[in-house]
């Protein structure tokens, strides 16, 4: 199949939405389907909830009531996702869903890109875009998650530690 996996979104009933992943996940199973439907995903936020003076810390879901389905979406995976007990339809118009864009996806989280910089801790580097450009200095710390580099710039003679996304410093070549 030439057709790439798409992210789509699925109501479900409030609290049913662990239910519905894992069945869509076991149906799939099932039927030999997992080349067509190949991840379920449940978006959760940590919070850290203060109640009577004691601080708990816990997973809620960031959109009740719906869950992610990535799957290539054909009669057959439409029929099965909708057919799960607890699903009320997919986010679309009508009987067709929309799937997620990938700036969508990527505010989520939902999907995890390997970040690959040529730079480390202690590399030299310029920044080559914003307020600082045409500056340079030393990497002190690196954040792939963020994607944000603290770099020490020496600026009117003083060092400042700034935080720059990996897009705006290239390494130094010596």
């Amino acid at each position: 199949m030439a057709e790439e996996a798409r992210w789509y979104v699925v109501h479900t009933y409030s609290g049913y939405e662990n239910a519905v992943a894992d069945t869509v996940m076991k149906a799939a199973e099932n039927r030999s389907m997992q080349d067509l439907i190949q991840e379920v995903n449940i978006p959760l936020e940590t919070v850290t909830e203060i109640t009577d003076s004691v601080a708990k810390t816990v997973d809620r879901k960031v959109f009740p009531g719906y869950v992610l389905v990535k799957m290539i979406l054909t009669d057959e995976s439409w029929h099965l996702v909708r057919n799960v007990r607890g699903v009320t339809g997919f986010v679309g118009s009508g009987n067709k869903p929309i799937p997620l864009t990938d700036e969508e996806i990527s505010a989520l989280g939902v999907e995890k890109h390997n970040v690959v910089v040529d730079f480390e801790v202690g590399s030299r580097v310029s920044v080559n875009d914003g307020p600082l450009e045409g500056f340079s200095g030393v990497v002190e710390e690196v954040d792939t998650d963020r994607r944000i580099a603290r770099v020490v710039v020496s600026m009117f003679g003083r060092e400042t530690p700034v935080e720059l996304e990996f897009d705006q410093i290239e390494l130094v070549k010596d």
